[in-house]
């Protein structure tokens, strides 16, 4: 038995096309060759469930799509993303530097300054909360190598070993991601 098939304008190329008709084709004659013998009822349930079937498949890759656009769209802005960190990291150094010298209270220029300096950290914050940039917890957690980076060893008797009891830079993830790993210092038994 064979078929001819028409053409139809189509965006495929002509390879794609001829392939997915010859593969179509097998296939619908394999089908009627199956289903010959059957009764219209059993016909029927038999196209109702290729239908179910397909319908299954093609919301599996709408599902697949989606999950790969947010990937994708996560990994384009995580570039931007680390180089926006070491901004934030010079933005808070600043601060934690005039909070120590306490220049603050000093001079109403540099009160306006440092509040101008506290707005743009505020402002990053929230930039990053916006694309799902967060940062990861870390003091008094259990150290994670997979969020991370062990610095030094500080010997503690009151802090389980592998606690992290101090941050020396602070850790970021986008979504499940990890942009960068916190630099930490982690507590282990006396000798």
């Amino acid at each position: 038995m064979t078929k001819k098939k028409t053409k139809t304008k189509n965006t495929k190329t002509d390879s794609e096309s001829n392939e997915v008709d010859t593969n179509q084709g097998i296939n619908e004659e394999t089908h009627e060759e199956n289903t010959k013998g059957l009764s219209v009822e059993e016909k029927l349930e038999d196209a109702e469930n290729r239908l179910l079937r397909t319908l299954a498949e093609t919301e599996n890759l709408r599902k697949r799509y989606e999950r790969e656009k947010e990937d994708l769209s996560n990994y384009v802005i995580s570039n931007f993303a680390k180089e926006t960190l070491a901004i934030l990291d010079n933005l808070q150094r600043a601060l934690s530097s005039i909070k120590t010298n306490d220049f603050k209270d000093t001079d109403e220029n540099i009160k306006t300054f440092v509040e101008g300096i506290e707005l743009t950290e505020k402002q990053i914050i929230t930039i990053f909360e916006k694309f799902k940039i967060e940062k990861v917890k870390s003091l008094d957690s259990n150290f994670d190598p997979n969020f991370h980076q062990a610095m030094f060893e500080v010997e503690s008797e009151d802090k389980e070993p592998g606690t992290v009891v101090e941050v020396v830079q602070e850790g970021y993830k986008i979504g499940d991601r990890l942009l960068r790993p916190a630099l930490v210092g982690v507590s282990k038994k006396k000798n």
